[in-house]
C-alpha cells in the first residue's frame, strides 16, 4: 500500500521564476496547458502559483490535492497504472542498469520513457489525461486554483521523478523493492525434472517487452557489394539502410505509420540523399519531412479544416503572446494563416508549421511549434 507524501506550501517566488526546468517537468505542464481553452485563466493560475497561494500539497496514487487561496480544495487527478502495466514498466527498468541509478539520483531517462511507451506504458500525462476538480465557483477547465496546482507540481516533478510515478499508482519504495526481488538469484534448476517449459505456461507468459533500441549515434553501414549485372547496388545499400531506420523506429514506438508509396519515397530521399533522378522535384516535400515527417508533409500538401476550439485556442495563444497592442489579423483559409510573407499551417499533430514565400511558392521554414506566436516572432508569455 503506497501511503501518501505530503510536501510543504512554495513561498512566493521571486520576479522571473521559471517553471519546470526538466523535460518530463515541462511535459506535464504542456499536458495542462494542452487541455485548456482559456489563456487567461492559465495566466492567472501562473500568478497564483508563484505568488504563494497554494497550501501545503499532498500526492497519492491518482491524485494530487491542495487547499489554495485558503478556502478551496483543490485536486486533479492522473490514471493509474494497471498492475500488468507496472510488470511491463519494471522490465523496461530492469532491462539497464543505469536506470534505477538515474531515477534515485533524479534524473528521468529519455530512452526509459520511450522504452515505456513502446511497451504500451504512458509514464508522462498527454492531453486530457489530467482531470482537475476545486470546490471554487469557477468553471474553467482548469481553473485558475487547479492551473496554479499543477504549476507548482512541476517544481516537485524537476526534483523528484519518482513524484510521478506515485501519481501514477506506485511509490519510490514499493519499486524499488520489487526491482531487488527481480535481481534476487533464481532457484537451481531440478536436474532431476523435465526439460524445457510446458507449452500452456510459455504462451501464459504473454508477449515480451521488445529490446531497447541502438542508440542514435550508432548508424548502420551497409554491407559491400561487388557489382553485378542489371543489380542498382547504391540502391540496395540505401534500401538496407532504411529498412535498419524502420527497425530503430519500430524497437522504440513500438509500431510503424503505414505510409503510402509518396510518402516513403519522400522518406527514403530525405534520409538518404537519393541522387539523380530519384530526389528531382522532391525539393519542398524533403525539406517538410526533415521538420515534421509524414505530418510535415500533409501540412506541405494537403488543406484540411480543424476543429472550431484548436482555432479558438490558436487565436488565444496569439493574442496573449504579442507584445504590441493588438496581434495582426492573418488572412485565413481552412488550416492555413497568412501574415503576410509568413504562412502558419495547422497540423493534425497539433502544431503549426511555418513556411515562407520563394517564387511564388509557400516553402517549409523551420520545425513546428505549438504555440503561434513563437513563430510569429514574438515572446510568448
Amino acid at each position: 500500500m503506497n501511503a501518501a507524501r505530503g510536501f510543504p506550501a512554495f513561498p512566493p517566488q521571486r520576479a522571473g521564476a521559471r517553471f519546470a526546468t526538466s523535460w518530463w517537468g515541462r511535459a506535464w505542464i504542456q499536458a495542462m496547458e494542452d487541455t485548456s481553452l482559456d489563456h487567461v485563466l492559465l495566466r492567472k493560475g501562473r500568478a497564483y502559483a508563484k505568488t504563494g497561494q497554494v497550501g501545503p500539497i499532498t500526492v497519492s496514487p491518482g491524485r494530487i490535492a491542495a487547499v489554495t487561496e485558503s478556502e478551496y480544495d483543490t485536486v486533479v487527478r492522473v490514471e493509474q497504472l494497471t498492475d500488468a502495466a507496472w510488470e511491463r514498466f519494471l522490465d523496461q527498468v530492469a532491462a539497464k542498469a543505469g536506470h534505477i541509478a538515474a531515477l534515485l539520483d533524479g534524473d528521468m531517462p529519455h530512452d526509459l520513457v520511450e522504452a515505456a511507451e513502446g511497451a504500451s506504458v504512458p509514464l508522462l500525462p498527454a492531453v486530457g489525461d489530467l482531470e482537475p476538480e476545486c470546490s471554487c465557483p469557477d468553471w474553467g477547465h482548469p481553473c485558475k486554483h487547479a492551473a496554479a496546482l499543477c504549476y507548482q507540481v512541476s517544481w516537485l516533478l524537476d526534483a523528484d521523478p519518482f513524484v510521478l510515478l506515485l501519481m501514477r499508482g506506485r511509490g519510490e519504495r514499493e519499486l524499488v523493492e520489487a526491482l531487488q526481488r527481480r535481481d534476487a538469484p533464481a532457484p537451481a534448476p531440478d536436474v532431476a525434472g523435465p526439460v524445457g517449459v510446458r507449452a500452456a505456461e510459455a504462451f501464459a507468459m504473454g508477449v515480451p517487452p521488445l529490446p531497447e533500441p541502438p542508440p542514435y549515434d550508432v548508424v548502420f553501414t551497409p554491407p559491400a557489394l561487388e557489382p553485378a549485372p542489371e543489380v542498382d547496388v547504391a540502391a540496395l545499400g540505401i534500401l538496407a539502410a532504411s529498412a535498419a531506420d524502420r527497425a530503430r523506429e519500430l524497437l522504440l514506438r513500438g509500431r510503424l505509420p503505414e505510409l503510402t508509396e509518396h510518402q516513403d519515397h519522400v522518406r527514403l530521399a530525405a534520409g538518404h540523399d537519393l541522387p539523380g533522378e530519384r530526389a528531382r522535384g522532391l525539393d519542398a516535400a524533403v525539406r517538410a519531412w526533415r521538420f515534421g515527417g509524414a505530418d510535415g508533409l500533409e501540412a506541405l500538401e494537403t488543406p484540411w479544416t480543424p476543429p472550431r476550439q484548436d482555432l479558438a485556442r490558436a487565436q488565444s495563444l496569439l493574442a496573449a503572446g504579442w507584445e504590441g497592442e493588438h496581434p495582426p489579423a492573418p488572412e485565413t483559409w481552412r488550416n492555413r494563416w497568412t501574415f503576410g510573407s509568413l504562412q502558419l499551417r495547422y497540423g493534425r499533430d497539433g502544431r503549426w508549421y511555418p513556411f515562407t514565400e520563394r517564387d511564388g511558392q509557400w516553402w517549409p521554414a523551420g520545425p513546428p511549434e505549438r504555440d503561434p506566436a513563437t513563430l510569429t516572432g514574438q515572446a510568448a508569455l
